[in-house]
């Protein structure tokens, strides 16, 4: 079982995009450093301690946000695997459609993520039919997309998916949620590239960091599940920081919260739960301007 995995992820041709933030955090004091780095504890079988939180904000009515988290595990002592599905899809079009295209986007992926790899894993006879990871999560975004359009025409979403199998995280990206990883060593890394306006500008030079935080189409995408242009997704296979975390968020956390908060809420909160409910807390007390969904997923081994 463990070789078919291994297999699937030789079969993936990985193509590193650029992070779109990378910001290092003040150095972790003696008692974290302690506490990450005692050499003679082991987790085993290696698994994922995993928390979510959602809020609609301060300013809006309605959520239009989804988040979708599955994990598992299977132990025989000689294949162990920890397993997670993780998605989080931003919907937008209005009341209806917006919340009719984050969910459908999310539970046609999960869904089909689960069919393909979690049902076979647990039978015992995985059959990828010669397809990559990759491969398989770009057709799971192609049936999210058609979802969209069938179920929400006119709405459209965001949607940012991990899929974890053992130590390796595929990530398949569409629009402006975000995917982090947060390091022991004090590092926060965002993993994903906004596919959005005002991200293409900055890459051109011609608006700063500063600039883009307050553009008036700071909100434009030109990329998102549900719009009728053919598109592919961004899809990429990494590596999980051990004793570190994989963050996916909506813009309604990252928009509100700077990444070096977000990365002290984090290691100072006892678990994933408790740290996603801490930066909801922190992205309403800076105004929630927007609906507010997180994933905190913690891979020990």
């Amino acid at each position: 079982m463990f070789n078919f995995f291994r297999g699937l992820f030789r079969r993936s041709k990985s193509e590193h995009v650029p992070a779109s933030t990378a910001v290092e955090t003040a150095p972790l004091s003696e008692e974290q450093l302690e506490t990450v780095s005692q050499p003679g504890i082991k987790v085993n079988p290696p698994q994922l301690i995993v928390g979510t939180g959602q809020s609609v904000g301060m300013q809006r009515d309605h959520n239009e946000d989804t988040l979708y988290a599955f994990h598992a595990i299977l132990a025989d002592g000689t294949n162990d695997l920890p397993f997670g599905v993780f998605i989080i899809a931003d919907g937008m079009g209005g009341h209806l459609n917006g919340e009719i295209a984050s969910g459908s986007a999310a539970k046609t992926l999960g869904d089909y993520l689960l069919t393909r790899f979690y049902m076979p894993f647990l039978s015992g006879q995985p059959d990828a039919g010669g397809e990559s990871i990759h491969e398989i999560m770009e057709n799971g975004v192609r049936e999210a997309q058609r979802a969209v359009l069938r179920s929400a025409p006119g709405g459209g979403t965001t949607l940012t998916a991990a899929l974890v199998i053992g130590d390796q995280v595929t990530i398949s990206h569409v629009g402006d949620s975000r995917a982090y990883f947060i390091h022991a060593d004090g590092r926060i890394e965002a993993i994903t590239q906004d596919h959005s306006l005002v991200r293409r500008l900055q890459d051109l030079g011609q608006i700063d960091e500063k600039e883009a935080s307050v553009h008036p189409q700071r909100n434009v995408l030109y990329r998102a599940l549900g719009q009728s242009e053919p598109f592919r997704p961004d899809i990429n296979t990494h590596v999980m920081p051990n004793r570190g975390y994989l963050l996916l968020c909506s813009d309604g956390l990252w928009g509100s919260v700077a990444d070096d908060e977000m990365h002290r809420i984090v290691s100072a909160a006892p678990e994933p739960a408790i740290a996603c409910q801490k930066l909801i807390e922190a992205a309403n007390q800076a105004g929630g301007p927007d609906n507010i969904s997180a994933i905190l997923v913690q891979y020990l081994s």
